[in-house]
């Protein structure tokens, strides 16, 4: 029987499709906080069902990107500040942890892998790609920590906060200053210096929050003045 196969179990399901397609648009600020998710108009779009629409809702609801609220349905979630700022002391815990794991059993390929994430993030001109270059840069880092669960949880935790990040990165000097602390963790990691990484990523962190908070303070404030 002659027959052309192709390897299903190895496809994305349509469910999976839709997840990281919304979740790349939350993520980059192209559907924007409060926003409504239909259902039926994401059926059209993607050409499906509502079933994985729904099943992608569900893995975003379950990430806190989206709440389902009465009579309005799935709605792009809002961050308070103070939720915010305790996602980043989360990270600034965790991440400098998976650091320090990771700093000794680095390879010399892994490390020439996190020099062309901080030079792709040091020289994109396009905004747009700002938050995931910045992402791979760090991962780049821990990526050899042998701690798949933490990870997991810090790309959660990140996902939560991207939107924010990205704006804060080009509406300030926030992405000056990110370059500059890429280049002091990236230096300390070669020189397997990991409490000094770990310091510096903690460091890192805390300050992107501070900055990142007073950022959305005042253009909150500016919008409820206008409204």
């Amino acid at each position: 029987m002659k027959v052309k196969a192709t390897d299903i179990g190895q496809m994305a399901s349509a469910s999976d499709v839709i997840f990281d397609a919304l979740r790349q648009a939350i993520a980059k600020g192209d559907i924007a906080e409060g926003q409504t998710l239909r259902q039926d108009h994401i059926a059209r779009m993607f050409n499906v069902s509502r079933i994985p629409v729904r099943e992608a809702l569900t893995r975003l609801e379950e990430q806190g990107l989206v709440s389902t609220q009465r009579y309005r349905g799935a709605v792009v979630t809002t961050l308070s500040t103070d939720e915010i700022r305790e996602i980043f002391e989360f990270r600034a815990l965790l991440e400098p942890e998976v650091l320090r794991y990771s700093v000794e059993r680095m390879s010399e390929e892994g490390l020439e892998a996190a020099k062309r994430f901080a030079h792709a993030f040091a020289t994109e001109t396009d905004s747009s790609h700002w938050g995931e270059l910045n992402r791979s840069f760090h991962y780049s880092l821990y990526e050899a920590s042998g701690r798949p669960y933490y990870l997991q949880t810090i790309s959660a935790a990140l996902d939560r906060v991207d939107r924010y990040l990205r704006a804060q990165l080009v509406l300030t000097d926030g992405m000056a200053r990110a370059r500059r602390e890429h280049e002091g963790i990236l230096l300390a990691c070669i020189r397997r210096d990991a409490e000094e990484a770990a310091a510096l990523t903690r460091a890192h962190i805390l300050g992107a929050c501070v900055s990142l908070i007073d950022f959305l303070d005042r253009t909150r404030a500016t919008e409820e003045a206008k409204g």
